[in-house]
């Protein structure tokens, strides 16, 4: 079969056109259609396809295999017959603006830090770029600076597909050597990279670029970014989000930083009075059961830490094995069991889980939780501890 003639090549702009369909096939419950001609980007270079209709049908997806490209289509078309094709123009400005925007920030960074881009991926939320060597947070904050100037003064974007003598020539990025016509997508003053992908016309188009996270990968930095529209979007929520919360702070908006920080030393603050509180309150119950051997008791509303030291006091006062639970029958219970005298309670805990629908262990002391009611716990623990 001839290759498609793709005029998403020809013009990165085209949403409509019209071609004649060379085949149709059923396929899974859909159908896979070849046109003459087609402005439906396939999938393929990091970047997703287009999605559309095309002859009145829905395109799902778009692939392209040795030149051919192939739209999965929820409905038959007739062979020979013209069809319309309309392009989804806001998912495919939104891949533009993606793409050319991972074109400025790539070629940033290998001009400043001379790393290559092995590995891209326009994702339903954001784009990772896979970058060959390591970058801090105040160097990714300088390349987030540059990019954005770069929209601003709105450098163009321009595609060529050089003559061999011509490639020689030229020095352009690429992650695999390339045979046959090769084509280059050029960012003025910033980039030169070989590239099959669409992009916008200037870089203006792009809007802004946003660096939302990074993390050491394989010996380099995937960088998570945001262009266009993805950027503004989640510029409003986080807004949104800080406006909601200067609110509740009854802060202004730049200030709640320092806010949540004296927040956070408060509650700190009073987790710790809370334990200190809780130590007392616990060694005055221990003392109930000072020279028995054996102690189980309940306590509501306990933090594993806190039935910890719970279970701590008791095994101050006590000879034998002591057990504390937190919790309700309708949610369960959280427990802390332990040895007043050394003793190995390993195995008593297996058997417990097992009997109480539990799951938990330790070393010195064993620590979970258990899925059943008061009830069981004091059936299981009554010929067990026997006081």
């Amino acid at each position: 079969m001839a290759e498609t003639r793709k005029l998403y090549y020809e013009n990165g702009a085209c949403l409509q056109f019209c071609a004649t369909v060379l085949s149709c096939v059923p396929t899974d419950g859909n159908f896979a259609v070849t046109l003459d001609a087609t402005a439906f980007y396939p999938e393929g270079g990091g970047q997703p396809a287009d999605r559309g209709a095309l002859g009145g049908a829905r395109v799902l997806d778009v692939h392209e295999k040795d030149g051919v490209v192939v739209h999965t289509v929820t409905a038959p078309l007739r062979v020979g017959e013209m069809v319309q094709g309309d392009v989804d123009g806001r998912r495919r400005l939104d891949h533009m603006q993606q793409h050319t925007g991972e074109h400025i920030v790539s070629g940033i960074v290998h001009a400043q830090f001379g790393y290559d881009n092995v590995g891209f991926h326009i994702g339903a939320q954001d784009v990772t770029v896979d970058f060959s060597g390591p970058l801090t947070d105040a160097e990714l904050a300088d390349v987030e600076r540059a990019a954005n100037w770069v929209i601003w003064q709105n450098a163009p974007v321009t595609i060529a597909w050089p003559a061999p003598s011509e490639l020689a020539q030229l020095n352009y990025r690429s992650k695999k050597e390339l045979t046959g016509a090769i084509r280059i997508v050029t960012v003025a003053n910033v980039d030169v990279c070989a590239c099959c992908g669409t992009h916008v016309e200037r870089c203006g188009q792009v809007g802004s670029i946003k660096l939302t996270s990074s993390q050491s990968y394989k010996g380099g930095t995937r960088v998570t970014m945001l262009c266009g529209m993805r950027a503004y979007e989640d510029h409003c929520i986080k807004f949104q989000n800080a406006e909601a919360v200067s609110g509740l702070l009854s802060a202004k908006i730049n200030e709640t930083a320092a806010a949540v920080q004296r927040l956070a030393d408060e509650n700190a603050a009073l987790r710790a009075e809370k334990a200190a509180l809780e130590t007392r309150l616990f060694a005055a119950d221990a003392a109930a059961f000072r020279g028995r051997k054996n102690a189980l008791v309940f306590e509501p509303h306990l933090s594993p830490d806190s039935l910890r030291r719970l279970c701590t006091a008791l095994m101050e006062q006590c000879t034998g094995v002591c057990a504390a639970f937190s919790g309700t029958d309708a949610v369960g219970y959280k427990y802390a069991l332990g040895s007043a005298g050394g003793a190995d309670v390993h195995a008593l805990c297996k058997e417990m889980n097992a009997a109480l629908g539990g799951r938990g262990g330790g070393r010195e002391m064993q620590q979970g939780s258990a899925a059943c009611t008061r009830g069981d716990i004091e059936a299981f623990f009554a010929p067990r501890l026997g006081e």
